[in-house]
């Protein structure tokens, strides 16, 4: 079978990646085979491919932290051969062999199967981003977030993460704002419905006042670092902001007083370790909420051999919307 391996020269330390044919006998212990046929490229994707951001233990590696695909075998008696499922997640493609192979072998439990209404390509359209972005709404309404209650802002707009959060607050009936360091990209996010467009260099200048106007009833911040700590000092009283990244910076140097004056919540969003009653809650809710039609603009197709260009593209911030890894290419 084909996969993107990367391996690490042991003298110099540098990582090189590459599409070899291997085993199938070299994929890693698990209950359940798939044959994997779409994947897709995220930020951490990115690291693995280079040198690995201390995500890889061991080398040779398949990154890959996302996949969807058909079950070609299964010693678990709750899934069958034929099975379309999707993993994201679980440190695949980190610590153990991922998605960017035509098979991968996983624990069943790790395993949602592909909701009504999704296909494997739109699942992996979606990918741990669009998983991560309905996490984050979740959450954001259980805290209170309701349409017609003011703006909602996304930070990182035009990347996966956030193109997908645009879509989905937009289809819920949200006014949409979105902050983006890349002004070519204004008409595509204001055609995923965002009503207000922010330049990222406003939103980064720092102000010494703990408290501006309230502005935001919430936010998805995929930034983190100084501007997550600007928009907190702009939110509503009891508004809350989702952190889903940190493309700005893993520090926060910020005031207390918006938590303090303003019961302001922030909500931090782990996506791969997620139990599988919300995993299956949040899927549903994708394929309900999720526009096919707004999906398929944000799609862009690549290989197998595309990937090592697209994970230095995605660290540096050149891709947009979602990338889907065709295994059959």
């Amino acid at each position: 079978m084909r996969a993107l391996v990367v391996r690490k020269d042991e003298g110099t330390g540098e990582t090189f990646a590459a599409v070899e044919d291997i085993d199938d006998g070299q994929l890693p212990d698990g209950d359940v085979t798939v044959d994997v046929e779409y994947s897709t490229v995220n930020y951490k994707d990115g690291l693995c491919l280079g040198a690995g951001g201390g995500l890889v233990r061991a080398y040779p590696h398949v990154p890959g932290i996302d996949f969807a695909g058909t079950i070609s075998h299964t010693e678990n008696t709750s899934f069958r051969v034929g099975d379309k499922v999707i993993l994201t997640g679980w440190r695949v493609g980190e610590n153990r062999w991922g998605g960017y192979a035509e098979k991968a072998r996983v624990k069943s439990e790790w395993l949602v199967p592909v909701p009504d209404g999704l296909t494997t390509r739109h699942a992996m359209a979606v990918g741990t981003a669009g998983f991560t972005s309905m996490l984050a709404i979740m959450a954001l309404e259980n805290h209170g977030l309701k349409p017609g209650c003011g703006p909602v802002l996304v930070t990182g707009a035009a990347g996966g993460v956030g193109s997908i959060s645009v879509s989905l607050l937009a289809a819920r009936g949200y006014d949409v704002a979105v902050v983006t360091g890349r002004p070519e990209a204004a008409d595509y996010l204001r055609d995923l419905g965002a009503s207000q467009i922010i330049a990222r260099e406003e939103m980064c200048e720092v102000v010494k006042r703990p408290l501006e106007g309230e502005t935001w009833q919430g936010c998805i911040d995929a930034v983190g670092g100084a501007m997550l700590a600007r928009i907190l000092g702009q939110m509503k009283t009891r508004g809350s902001v989702a952190a889903v990244g940190l493309a700005g910076g893993a520090n926060l140097s910020a005031s207390i007083i918006p938590f303090l004056l303003r019961g302001v919540n922030l909500l931090g969003i782990d996506s791969v370790m997620q139990p599988m009653d919300t995993r299956i809650q949040a899927w549903t809710r994708i394929a309900q909420d999720i526009s096919l039609d707004t999906l398929e603009e944000m799609i862009d197709m690549a290989s197998l051999s595309d990937l090592p260009q697209l994970g230095s593209d995605i660290l540096m911030g050149k891709v947009k919307g979602r990338v889907v890894i065709d295994l059959a290419r």
